[in-house]
C-alpha cells in the first residue's frame, strides 16, 4: 500500500491494478505498463508518524509507480520536474547508454533536470527481472523519490508462479535529510542508542570473567570504537516502510492457499540493511539483482541497500503470514501480511537480539567472527591533527565536481597502484597481497584491515547461528553458464575507508572531491577486489556494468549490480567493460555516498 498525495497527476502508459490490499493507507501503489510513460516529480505533504512532513513524490505516489516493461522493447519516459530544485532519475541495475543513466554531471551530457523542465529518457530494454529507480540528486531518495521496475522476459520465464507481489522496503525520517547528515558529521553516534550498559558489563563479567572482560573493553576503548556500531541511522529517527506503509498498519498482499506466490523484494532504503523472513514459510530464492540463479531454499536473507531478490513461497494453510523485515541493528522493522482473507491478521515476531560486533568482524585473519584482532592496524587513531567536520558534503548531486582536470600528485590511481600480472582463474577470487597506499594513513582513516578474508559463506553479524537457514553469497549460482567465462587480464584493489568519529568516508583514503577517475579499457575483463577497512557493511554499486561475484565456482558466476562488503572483509568480482562512457561507482548508503564515490571511465 502506497502513500498517495495530490490530484490531477496524469501518467501515460496503461494503468494496471495495484497490489490488492487493505489497511490504513489510502491507496495501493499504482502500476504503469507499456513503452511510453510520463512521470511528474513533485512535492507533497505526507504523514507517517502523526506529523505532516515534506516528501518528494512521483505522480503523487510514495513509493513511485511500479513500471512494467518488456524485454526487447524500447521505452520512452518523459520526466517533468515540478520541484523548486534540480532532480534526476537513475535506472538502478539497467544496462543502457551512459547518457541515459541519470547521474547529474557524471552521466554523459546529463546535467540533471532543472525546475520546470522535462527530460526524456529513451533506451532499449536489454534484460528482464526486478530492478528499481530513484533520484541521484541531493537527498531526495530519502524522502520518497524511488520506485520499482519489473521487466517481463522475452523468452518463457524459468520461474513458475501463479501470483506476484512487488515489495519495496524503505526508511522514512521526519527530519530534514540535510539535518540528519549534519548531525552525523557532528556526532556519528547520535542515533545509536544501542550502547553498552552496566547490565551488559555485569553479564560479560559473568560469562568471561573480570580479566577477559577488562582486556576486551580496554581494547575497544583504545581504538575509540564500539562493538555496537551496526547502523549510522536507526529506528530512533526512522520509520521503516513496506510499500509505503508504516508498521502500525502494514502492507497486505492476497493469495489463495496452494498458489505459488512470487515476491519481488527491493531494498530502496537510504541507510537500512534489512533481514527478511516470513515465519512459517520457506522462501525459494530464484533471482538476485534481477538475474536468475539456481533456486535455493532458505528461511531468511539479508538484503542490502539497493539489492533486489525474487523469492517464491507456497502458502498452503488458510491463514495469514507476516512478511517481517527487521533492520540490521534491530532498532525496528517493516512488515506486511500475506493472507487469503483481508480480515485475517497476524502479529509480527519479536525483534532478534541486537547484534554485537566481534573481533572477526574487524577483519582479523579468519573466515568468520571470533578470531583474534592481532592483525588490525589502528596506528592512525590519533585523530587530533585535523578537523574536517565542516566540509560541505551534503549532496549526492555531483554537479560541483569537475573531475576532468584534477591533478593529484601523491594520489595514485588504484588502476596503476595495484597491477596484477596474473590475476588468476575466473570465479576463484583474488589472492593478491593486501596493499595499503600512503593515502590510507591520516585523519580521514581510523582503521585498516591487514588480513581481510573472503567471507562469502558468512551470513553476517546478527544472523550467525540463529537457528534459521540463512542465505549467503556463497549460495548464489547463476542459472546457466557464466555469461562471460573469460579470465581477467588485470586486477584492481580498492579499499573502502573512513573515519567513523568524524563521519568521513572515502575510497583508498581519498574522498570523491579529490579523486581521479578509475579507467577501464573498453572490452577488457578485469577483476575488482574490494577491501573493507571499516567496521560497517557497505553496499557497493557499479553503474552500467555487471559485477560478476566470484564465489569459487567459475562455471556459474552470479551477476550482481550491488554487493555488500562485510566489515573487515574482502570480496572480488569480475567486470566486462563493455559500456563506453563515464559511470558512477559508490557505496549506496546515502550519507556515505558523498565521499565513498568514484567516477569510472570506460574507453
Amino acid at each position: 500500500m502506497g502513500m498517495a498525495a495530490g490530484t490531477g497527476l496524469v501518467s501515460m502508459g496503461a494503468l494496471r491494478a495495484g497490489i490488492a490490499a487493505t489497511g490504513n493507507m489510502p491507496s495501493p501503489v499504482p502500476e504503469l505498463s507499456g513503452n511510453r510513460f510520463g512521470l511528474r516529480i513533485g512535492e507533497a505533504t505526507v504523514n507517517f508518524t502523526g506529523k505532516p512532513r515534506r516528501a518528494v513524490l512521483t505522480n503523487g505516489s510514495l513509493p513511485a509507480p511500479v513500471l512494467r516493461w518488456r524485454e526487447g522493447e524500447r521505452v520512452t519516459i518523459d520526466v517533468t520536474n515540478t520541484l523548486a530544485e534540480d532532480t534526476s532519475i537513475h535506472w538502478h541495475g539497467l544496462i543502457l547508454p551512459s547518457s541515459q543513466d541519470g547521474v547529474p554531471h557524471i552521466s554523459e551530457g546529463f546535467p540533471g533536470i532543472r525546475p520546470g523542465e522535462t527530460f526524456t529518457y529513451q533506451f532499449d530494454v536489454v534484460q528482464n527481472g526486478t530492478y528499481w529507480y530513484h533520484s541521484h540528486s541531493g537527498f531526495q531518495e530519502q524522502i520518497g523519490h524511488y520506485g520499482a521496475i519489473v521487466i517481463e522476459p522475452r523468452e518463457p520465464d524459468p520461474v513458475s508462479y501463479d501470483r506476484e507481489h512487488v515489495i519495496v522496503l524503505s526508511d522514512w525520517t521526519d527530519e530534514d535529510p540535510q539535518h540528519v547528515f549534519h548531525t552525523l558529521k557532528k556526532n556519528a553516534e547520535y542515533y545509536n542508542f544501542n550502547q553498552r550498559t552496566t547490565g551488559d558489563l555485569l553479564d560479560e563479567i559473568q560469562a568471561k570473567g573480570v580479566a577477559a572482560t577488562w582486556r576486551d573493553r580496554a581494547m575497544w576503548n583504545r581504538m575509540r570504537m564500539t562493538d555496537r556500531d551496526i547502523s549510522d541511522v536507526t529506528g530512533y529517527t526512522y520509520t521503516f516502510l513496506m510499500n509505503g506503509a508504516a508498521p502500525a498498519g502494514g502492507w497486505t498482499g492476497l493469495f489463495k492457499p496452494g498458489e505459488k506466490v512470487r515476491l519481488r523484494i527491493i531494498n530502496a532504503a537510504a541507510m537500512t540493511i534489512f533481514d527478511l523472513r516470513i515465519p512459517g514459510l520457506d522462501m525459494k530464492v530464484v533471482a538476485s539483482d534481477g538475474q536468475y540463479i539456481e533456486p535455493v531454499s532458505v528461511e531468511e536473507f539479508r538484503i542490502g541497500v539497493a539489492e533486489t531478490y525474487d523469492v517464491v513461497v507456497e502458502p498452503k494453510a488458510d491463514t495469514a503470514y507476516c512478511v517481517f523485515a527487521q533492520a540490521i541493528d534491530r532498532s525496528g522493522f517493516a512488515r506486511g501480511t500475506l493472507t487469503p482473507d483481508p480480515a485475517l491478521a497476524v502479529e509480527p515476531p519479536p525483534l532478534d537480539p541486537r547484534p554485537v560486533l566481534t573481533h572477526g568482524d574487524m577483519g582479523m585473519g579468519g573466515a568468520h567472527a571470533g578470531h583474534d584482532m592481532g592483525g588490525m592496524d589502528h596506528s592512525s587513531h590519533d585523530m587530533g591533527q585535523m578537523d574536517h567536520s565542516a566540509h560541505q558534503m551534503s549532496s549526492t548531486d555531483h554537479s560541483g565536481h569537475n573531475m576532468s582536470g584534477n591533478d593529484h600528485p601523491g594520489h595514485p590511481s588504484p588502476v596503476t597502484r595495484h597491477p596484477s600480472p596474473s590475476p588468476g582463474d575466473a570465479g576463484m577470487g583474488s589472492d593478491a597481497e593486501i596493499v595499503h597506499a600512503d593515502t590510507e594513513y591520516g585523519p580521514g582513516i581510523d582503521m585498516r584491515a591487514e588480513e581481510p578474508m573472503m567471507r562469502l559463506d558468512d551470513p553476517g553479524v546478527g544472523l550467525r547461528n540463529n537457528g534459521r537457514r540463512v542465505l549467503t553469497y556463497a549460495d548464489l549460482r547463476h542459472l546457466g553458464p557464466s555469461p562471460d567465462p573469460r579470465e581477467p587480464s588485470r586486477e584492481i584493489q580498492l579499499h573502502l575507508t573512513g573515519n567513523m568519529h568524524r563521519y568521513m568516508w572515502s575510497m583508498d583514503g581519498i574522498a570523491f572531491a579529490d579523486a581521479e577517475p578509475l579507467e577501464f579499457r573498453l572490452g577488457e575483463r578485469l577483476r575488482v577486489t574490494l577491501v573493507n577497512d571499516t567496521m560497517m557493511n557497505h553496499p557497493i554499486h557499479l553503474h552500467g556494468m555487471w559485477s560478476d561475484l566470484e564465489t569459487g565456482d567459475g562455471e556459474r558466476i552470479p551477476r550482481k549490480h550491488t554487493v555488500i562488503v562485510q566489515p573487515g572483509s574482502k570480496l572480488s568480482y569480475l567486470v566486462t567493460a563493455d559500456a563506453p562512457g563515464p559511470w558512477a561507482y559508490h557505496c549506496h548508503l546515502l550519507y556515505h555516498m558523498p565521499g565513498m564515490f568514484r567516477k569510472v571511465v570506460v574507453a
